[in-house]
């Protein structure tokens, strides 16, 4: 997930310094990332990913690293998942 997400930001942000340099846990707005490239980083993550960040999960904090959005993308996958699993009648009910 995190090599995605370095190649998206590596194309779409449009930061000051290589992605390459960056940690996992680098700020991006420190490193050059605008309101304008996390639009961009935003659209690319879900065109590539085929999923919608719901609205209340946009946050400065979401894009502050390449650790908080790979986790937040974690999270919403595979709530995604759950909740795409069809029940059967062998499963038991709660």
């Amino acid at each position: 997930m995190k090599a995605a997400l370095r190649s998206i930001i590596s194309e779409t942000a449009c930061l000051d310094v290589p992605v390459e340099s960056l940690s996992d846990t680098d700020n991006l707005y420190a490193a050059g990332l605008s309101s304008l490239g996390t639009i961009r980083v935003m659209l690319a993550i879900e065109e590539a990913l085929g999923i919608e960040i719901p609205a209340g999960l946009i946050t400065f904090d979401l894009f502050q690293s390449i650790e908080s959005l790979a986790s937040m993308l974690a999270s919403l996958i595979q709530a995604e998942r759950t909740e795409c699993v069809p029940f059967t009648a062998t499963q038991r009910r709660g």
